[in-house]
């Protein structure tokens, strides 16, 4: 008999260290691309059935131990999981919504704070390592959003689980490898959106208020102060939290920095990176060193390992451990610009259409556009 688990209670079994061969279902590029760590690659095609070759493979995989199936959509693991119970495996499980359901996994961390009366809860979307914040203050019963992914719902239940009101949503950037959640989470709710004053050279058409540099949003006795944070983007803000927190976006991760070509191109990257390397080391480096970076992504692997840290385990570091720790923030300018500029990464997948979806000047036409733009992992740091 073939079982169902969603997506969700798949992330639990692999965090219990549950005994069960995990078999991705998609093409060999697909699988490469993106996946589930732990997971083997038998493509299959419902078409033409499990082959003879196939299904020695499997025999190898599996040998008699539990079996779970997953795919894109569960459009090919399910009836893969089907041949497999109709050829005596007994223990057959499908993933249902596949790598679909998968990019919505979420895990919702509190970060512990100096002060009872704030509240930091950060959100990592684990499969593409995306981080939101919510931060706000107990007594006031008010709380900010920042960077909220698609899935908003998360956020907001969150909040009423904590006892806060959501009375503002910001935006750290334009991201390039997500669809921005904050635009709709901000009109659901009627409150402002925020993003970067020079957002507007950026031809961004969703209605928002601009913040400028030092600019201060309050949320009762928590406040929240805007720093302008050009490099990885133009119009990138950084949103220092009660003096205790720095929220950075894509300027500084807690094993990199941001890329910086995305937007400006690869002939205008090296000022970018100049751009960044003053950012770095003069914003960000007039805050006290035990203020706690709060980075915007975390880097997952196309195996889906986190490279730092764990599921569930807050994503952060002192500014003055990632001064020591990150050989980026110690070298000089000119080797820092040719660093960022000289070899970037591959780009995030369909990024350019992700900014225009961000800027508001394209939209996607429903739930399943949005996470066909999203798949894969983000690849925003340099």
């Amino acid at each position: 008999m073939v079982e169902q688990i969603s997506a969700n209670e798949l992330a639990d079994w692999i965090d219990e260290e549950r005994e069960f061969t995990l078999i991705d279902t998609r093409p060999e590029d697909s699988y490469e691309a993106w996946h589930v760590r732990g997971a083997e690659n038998v493509p299959f095609d419902p078409r033409e059935g499990l082959s003879e070759e196939d299904a020695e493979r499997v025999k190898a995989l599996v040998d008699s131990g539990p079996v779970v199936t997953m795919c894109g959509k569960g459009l090919t693991s399910t009836p893969f999981g089907f041949e497999l119970d109709q050829r005596g495996y007994d223990d057959v499980t499908v993933v249902k919504g596949g790598m679909e359901d998968w990019s919505k996994v979420y895990e919702v961390v509190p970060v512990e704070t100096r002060d009872d009366d704030l509240v930091v809860l950060q959100f990592q979307r684990r499969a593409k390592g995306c981080l939101g914040y919510l931060v706000g203050s107990k007594s006031a019963g008010e709380a900010a959003v920042v960077d909220a992914t698609r899935q908003t719902d998360v956020f907001e239940v969150a909040a009423a689980e904590h006892g806060l009101t959501i009375t503002h949503v910001l935006d750290t950037h334009v991201h390039a490898d997500h669809i921005s959640g904050s635009p709709g989470l901000a009109d659901t709710l009627s409150v402002p959106y925020h993003l970067g004053r020079q957002a507007a050279e950026c031809g961004v058409e969703y209605d928002y208020e601009p913040l400028a540099d030092d600019d201060t949003l309050v949320l009762g006795d928590v406040e929240v102060e805007a720093l302008h944070a050009p490099g990885h983007t133009s119009e990138m803000m950084n949103y220092v939290v009660d003096d205790e927190f720095v929220l950075t976006g894509d300027t500084l991760f807690v094993d990199s920095v941001g890329r910086t070509e995305l937007q400006f191109g690869e002939a205008d990257a090296a000022r970018g990176a100049e751009l960044l390397y003053e950012t770095l080391h003069e914003t960000l480096g007039d805050l006290p060193d035990d203020a706690t970076v709060l980075p915007g992504h975390l880097t997952v692997t196309a195996d889906g390992r986190y490279e730092n840290g764990e599921p569930g385990v807050a994503v952060a570091a002192t500014l003055g451990d990632l001064f020591d720790s990150l050989d980026l923030l110690q070298l000089d300018e000119a080797a820092f610009v040719d660093r960022l500029s000289s070899d970037p990464p591959e780009k995030p997948s369909n990024y350019e259409t992700v900014i225009d979806v961000n800027r508001g000047v394209e939209h996607v036409d429903g739930e399943r556009e949005a996470t066909e733009l999203e798949m894969g992992p983000n690849n925003c740091a340099a």
